[in-house]
């Protein structure tokens, strides 16, 4: 792209808008035809995404192993707001759609690495049981669970060669409850697979990772500061696949030392109707992506919502073609609301630091943040003439994890953390706060939002090895009326045994057993 005589326009290529015009006509046609195809990422911030929850990114991590750092972790979340009492049915992966991370590690937008799973469900009694499980759960082979998950992770190399990593590989299920599954760490422990070549790989239900105070939307904590703290994601669940990948298996020819910048993405695919008939508009499969999620918070506060359905159908690769979105890249919405709420000036545009942030990656020569850190032209077999603007989230595997993190990441001097990939820590509310109101560029923090939105950590801790993610939460969320009113301590006999009954019914023997165990106890 290149900047117009006029301050603060961004113009490109004619022909780049027309092909821009065609991906985002097709992303539309798609929608309308196909309304059960739902098409957003992250926690439900784009329109359709209410109708397909489980095709929905909610976010996606990726940053060097901090106990095995010649390895990279990638993490990617699915289906928002899981609350732990969600049964009969629980929380399976969609077993009519592809989940996927992508690796460009080229500059040019397009995957050159892609690991995919496919899941299919097991049902061992659908014609005399509704539960998820029987009994209690001591292993993934437990006779006593009832619903089970398997899933093929396969592997696709730039020249478009497929081969298999896992094929029937058991998911860890979801967390019905302590009383089904009393040692749900086990489950998850044997869940945790190993990969030919010195990987892992895992799928399963864990706690939800993001942490942020989500009323931001109600413009901006309805302009009182003092209404922050609140974690909207606290006690919720979403579903994970994760892997631990040796760097060289992701870098430029192999090479991590010599082209240790790569950029990621997840996507989901689904079957859908064809519009064009164009083969680059679905896999040879039959399969039309549906989800995309690269950098955080990208699809809710800068993608207009005209676009955001059909931004999520287009490869990173088309991004630069798609001139409404590129402006608001440049002139982003939520400085200026920030200013017209709380009255802190915008800065000025173009943002070319944001540009650096989101789509080419941060570097001196690439704009104003004077930092060579996570551009695809900073790996030396890089060919600068493939390298476009493109939205993912880039990370250099050299920059060695740190032993003390820093929540706010690279805005702090810490190189290891967001925008340089994510972990699992860090605070990308406040960072994307600070850095859409300059921060990047400027180094200092802005005061009057120093504080962010005051949710600065999980509430729980995150694992210290593979896959790092929390245990999914067995609480109901909604306590505030004290679950279901009724002490146990207050139960009559007749009651009791009432529930009792109950509890024979839904949890099978075993599961009723432990009930009466634990009351007599």
């Amino acid at each position: 792209m290149s900047r117009s005589k006029r301050p603060g326009k961004r113009v490109v290529d004619q022909s780049l808008l027309v092909l821009g015009a065609g991906a985002l006509a097709t992303g539309l046609a798609v929608l309308t035809l196909a309304p059960s195809t739902s098409v957003a990422s992250s926690h439900r911030e784009a329109p359709l995404i209410a109708g397909d929850p489980r095709a929905d990114n909610t976010d996606v991590y990726a940053f060097t192993s901090p106990d095995r750092s010649d390895t990279v972790t990638l993490v990617a979340n699915w289906i928002p707001f899981e609350e732990p009492n969600g049964g009969p049915n629980f929380y399976p992966f969609a077993d009519d759609a592809c989940y996927t991370i992508k690796i460009d590690n080229t500059g040019d937008g397009r995957p050159d690495v892609t690991y995919k799973w496919k899941f299919r469900n097991e049902i061992r009694d659908a014609a005399n049981q509704f539960l998820y499980n029987t009994g209690q759960v001591t292993s993934l082979t437990d006779p006593d669970l009832n619903f089970r998950q398997f899933y093929d992770l396969t592997v696709t190399d730039e020249r478009g060669q497929t081969r298999t990593l896992l094929r029937d590989a058991p998911v860890a299920p979801s967390r019905t409850g302590e009383a089904s599954m009393p040692n749900y760490g086990a489950l998850r422990s044997q869940a945790v697979l190993g990969l030919q070549g010195g990987g892992k790989a895992f799928a399963g239900q864990t706690e939800d990772p993001f942490f942020a105070d989500l009323r931001v939307f109600d413009l901006l904590y309805g302009g009182d500061l003092s209404k922050r703290g609140q974690d909207t994601l606290a006690g919720y669940n979403v579903n994970t696949v994760a892997l631990q990948i040796p760097k060289k298996d992701l870098a430029l020819r192999g090479n991590s030392t010599r082209n240790p910048v790569i950029g990621i993405w997840s996507t989901t695919e689904r079957r859908g109707a064809d519009v064009t008939g164009k083969a680059s508009e679905k896999t040879k499969d039959g399969y039309r992506q549906v989800s995309r999620l690269g950098n955080p918070l990208v699809n809710e506060v800068v993608v207009p919502l005209q676009f955001k359905d059909a931004f999520n159908s287009i490869s990173p690769d088309q991004d630069r073609t798609v001139q409404p979105v590129v402006d608001k890249v440049y002139d982003p919405i939520l400085p200026k609301l920030i200013q017209q709420i709380y009255g802190i000036p915008a800065p000025a545009t173009p943002r070319n630091d944001l540009a650096e942030i989101y789509l080419t990656g941060i570097c001196k020569a690439c704009g104003p943040i004077k930092a060579d850190l996570n551009a695809h032209r900073l790996n030396q077999d890089a060919d600068l003439r493939q390298i476009v603007p493109a939205e993912e989230l880039r990370l250099n595997m050299a920059v060695a994890p740190t032993a003390r993190p820093n929540r706010l990441g690279v805005l702090a001097g810490d190189l290891a953390g967001f925008p340089n990939g994510r972990r699992l820590a860090d605070d990308v509310i406040d960072i994307s706060l600070q850095a859409v109101e300059g921060a990047a560029q400027t180094g200092q923090l802005v005061p009057a939002l120093a504080e962010g939105d005051k949710v600065n950590a999980n509430e729980v801790a995150f694992g210290t090895s593979f896959p790092y993610v929390a245990l999914p939460h067995t609480k109901n969320v909604n306590r505030s009326g004290g679950g279901n009113g009724v002490k146990q301590s207050s139960l009559k006999p007749a009651q009791a045994s009432a529930f009792g009954a109950m509890g024979a019914l839904l949890l099978g023997v075993a599961g009723y057993r432990t009930w009466r165990r634990r009351r007599t106890a």
